[in-house]
């Protein structure tokens, strides 16, 4: 067994960080595997609980495992990457790269729209706009939550977008509405987690990044303002220069 080194000047805490991720790299565990519990480190390596916890704490802030309440710390999958370089759906980008994506529909409803969403899709403040919230998971773990608005003359039947679940939005709304989504405007910035937290089951102050997104029809015209925040630790978006 692989013992700790009192006298060392590398801290306990980073000696046992160092040993899990010596244990990754020899695949001792595959992404979704549970490993060593703050009990068990402490156990196995007499060290203090405060040691095995700051050394988990420490591997879930820089997301390579992750914590799923009541079950305990797991190997975290690589970070999902997204190319900016064309306009893209995010459920096929996670059926392409082998992973199960799945959609928890938390509300639909419709509201009055603000001067921001107002803006965005091209209509006076304060007009009826379909809201959609939704939880989009990757192999049961939650990843963003986004909330779409949709100028509320277009959609005919806000009961049709419920299978969003099972189908892709766009789909949607093509099928359904005839609308076709072919464009897109976004932006990012980074956002550190707050009422969010609870829904991507992450500790208040996470890194994360809000993603606003304009998506138009082929006449250019908006048809949808999305919102999402997304978890820092799980996703990773890059451009290609040329």
């Amino acid at each position: 067994m692989v013992k700790l080194d009192p006298t060392s000047f590398v801290p306990l805490y980073q000696q046992l960080k160092d040993i899990i991720l010596e244990g990754i790299d020899k695949s001792v565990w595959n992404p979704g595997d549970k490993v060593y519990s703050e009990q068990q480190l402490s156990e196995q390596f007499k060290v203090s609980r405060n040691t095995a916890k700051k050394a988990i704490e420490d591997l879930v802030q820089d997301g390579i495992l992750y914590r799923i309440q009541g079950k305990g710390t797991f190997l975290s999958y690589p970070k999902i990457e997204q190319s900016l370089s064309a306009f893209y759906s995010f459920s096929q980008v996670l059926k392409d790269k082998g992973l199960k994506p799945k959609d928890i529909i938390l509300q639909i409803k419709v509201e009055k729209s603000t001067h921001k969403i107002a803006k965005a899709l091209q209509i006076k403040k304060g007009e009826e706009v379909i809201m959609l919230q939704r939880l989009r998971c990757v192999n049961g773990e939650p990843i963003i939550l986004e909330s779409s608005y949709f100028p509320e003359h277009i959609i005919e039947d806000i009961d049709k977008l419920s299978s969003v679940g099972d189908i892709p939005l766009y789909d949607i709304l093509r099928s359904e509405f005839g609308i076709i989504v072919n464009s897109a405007k976004e932006s990012f910035e980074p956002i550190l987690i707050s009422e969010e937290a609870e829904y991507l089951e992450v500790k208040l102050g996470s890194p994360a990044l809000l993603l606003e997104r304009v998506a138009y029809d082929p006449s250019k015209k908006p048809v949808e303002f999305c919102k999402s925040v997304v978890r820092g630790d799980r996703c990773k978006f890059y451009t290609e220069l040329i």
